[in-house]
């Protein structure tokens, strides 16, 4: 018995005897496998603030991105949220809907939480070493605890565990996205499942009296102990349940029901808002609103090139190996979510998700697998002819207009069609004028490029596909040569950002790539960019262009 008093008793009482990873993390950790390993070493875990700050300035100082993941923000959220971190403020983001603000939540619990020791198996992240010190002697000598206060240290499974394993007591190293806990403000949370409740099925299991801690079963706030706990759309959550908040935020603990026991999560608080919610009066509760001392506002992307960015890094794709999404198709894409985002018809208050544009991607990669790539067996790569595949992701609002569905077709027609003329005339006017006009003479002898999307680029069996009907177009093809130049060079800077945000690359990278659908593509860009030139070389006609 005493071996065991004076191992905890040292431990407590001495400097850690390890070198760290990062804060809290020693060297070696995953040879530290039992409670008897941790106090060998006089761990010391460090609290929620110390890991968030010390992590951050570690990251700083190292020149690594805190926040990785999160993009066009570093001029002005990045550093608002560093200035927070540093002042120890708990959060709350404001911002329109696909504004990345939970994903910023997760963001800092991924990158600036440690590791942290748990006993196996419990709910709570019951971290050992945050026993005091004599009820830890007690529990390993398997005799009753005298509490010295009525706080909550570990769950009564822990405590089971300890006493049933002693130092042999597994422990495993869990990351901060496993100690996030995520919360959509909806009519149906309760204060249980926020604070936890009293559980009958345990009462009659164990036959523990009502008020005994055996019986209490624990809500988000201790679920996300040593973490983050997220609420999203706090001012959806009705007044009674945000008051449940308050004493975390001001004292770091609460209590709930009759348990003479308080709780102290140690958790940090990253809420969010909807700028219509968070301005109008009494959606946040006072004195919950004054807690949340850091108000840090978001936005949209600010330039095309963010938002390509974004697109390229959720986009989802199953089979991405032949996948290659041109850089002048995300720009369309990202584009149109910019325009909807400017239209005078289109809800402002309510916004345009970054998600409109992600999802509109995929529905674009699905369209061209569904026409071209899957009965050809030829690389995915859409083309402006696909672009009308994603009116099912047309997530807006309209405001100045009756808001059916046909409004939100026409309307999202439109979109389309700018962006794609701004987009193609942005590429059209880097080719040489002098080239261009000679383009008028081809066509008046050809008549017709045939653009569908049932026409694969190179297909020698059909002379109707793209490349085929580009060797009766010399100086058509030098252009489209030309322009290929042009979006490789392109494409390969935006590869190297993409890089620098970790971004995966196998469907942006060309190497092994370019074959006819890449062709096909570049040509629809060169086509839809002649016919708004000064004057129009060109006209569409259906799937067909024609001599203006």
């Amino acid at each position: 018995m005493n071996s065991i008093n004076d191992l905890v008793h040292l431990s407590y009482s001495s400097i850690p005897k390890y070198s760290e990873l990062m804060l809290g993390v020693p060297t070696g950790f995953k040879e530290i496998k039992t409670l008897g390993d941790l106090l060998t070493i006089n761990y010391k875990p460090p609290t929620i603030e110390q890991q968030i700050r010390g992590n951050l300035v570690s990251k700083i100082q190292s020149g690594q991105n805190p926040y990785r993941g999160i993009i066009g923000y570093d001029d002005d959220v990045v550093p608002a949220l560093n200035r927070a971190i540093l002042s120890g403020h708990d959060l709350l983001l404001v911002g329109q809907i696909g504004q990345a603000k939970t994903k910023i939540a997760e963001s800092i619990a991924k990158n600036l939480l440690s590791l942290i020791p748990v006993v196996r198996g419990t709910l709570t992240n019951d971290v050992p070493i945050t026993i005091p010190e004599e009820e830890l002697i007690a529990i390993l000598n398997d005799i009753d605890t005298s509490r010295i206060s009525p706080e909550f240290s570990v769950s009564a499974d822990c405590e089971t565990t300890i006493r049933d394993n002693k130092l042999d007591t597994k422990i495993d190293w869990i990351d901060g996205l496993s100690r996030y806990r995520y919360i959509l403000a909806t009519p149906d949370i309760s204060v249980k499942d926020l604070v936890g409740q009293i559980d009958a099925i345990k009462i009659v299991k164990k036959g523990v009296e009502i008020y005994d801690i055996e019986s209490y079963s624990a809500g988000q706030l201790l679920q996300a102990r040593h973490g983050i706990i997220c609420i999203d759309e706090l001012p959806v959550l009705d007044p009674r349940k945000q008051v449940a908040l308050l004493s975390v935020l001001q004292e770091g603990k609460f209590t709930t029901g009759a348990y003479p026991i308080i709780f102290r999560p140690d958790v940090k608080v990253v809420a969010t808002a909807n700028p219509i919610d968070y301005t109008h009066s009494g959606k946040i509760i006072e004195p919950l609103f004054d807690r949340l001392r850091s108000h840090i506002r978001t936005h949209y992307p600010k330039h095309i090139s963010d938002e390509m960015l974004i697109m390229s890094q959720e986009v989802k794709i199953v089979d991405r190996s032949n996948v290659l999404l041109p850089v002048h198709i995300l720009k369309a894409m990202a584009k149109i979510a910019q325009i909807a985002r400017e239209h005078p018809d289109i809800n402002h208050d309510r916004g345009v998700s970054v998600r409109m544009g992600i999802h509109s991607l995929e529905l674009l990669i699905g369209e061209t697998e569904r026409t071209r790539s899957i009965k050809h067996k030829v690389t995915v790569i859409p083309r402006f002819c696909d672009f009308h595949s994603i009116h099912q992701a047309s997530k807006f609002e309209l405001l100045e207009v009756e808001d059916t569905y046909e409004n939100r077709f026409n309307i999202l027609n439109l979109i389309i069609a700018d962006a794609i003329k701004q987009v193609s005339s942005e590429y059209i006017h880097k080719v040489p004028l002098a080239e261009i006009s000679k383009i008028k003479n081809e066509f008046t002898k050809n008549k017709t490029f045939a653009v569908s999307q049932s026409i694969v680029g190179h297909k020698k069996i059909n002379s109707a596909d793209y490349e085929s009907q580009l060797t009766r177009f010399p100086v058509l093809n030098k252009i489209v040569t030309k322009m290929i130049g042009i979006i490789q060079a392109e494409q390969e800077e935006f590869v190297k950002d993409a890089k620098v945000h970790e971004i995966g690359i196998d469907n942006l990278s060309l190497s092994h790539k370019m074959d006819g659908e890449f062709t096909a593509s570049i040509i629809e860009l060169v086509l839809e960019g002649l016919r708004w030139t000064e004057p129009p070389i060109l006209e569409k006609k259906d799937n067909s262009y024609a001599s203006a």
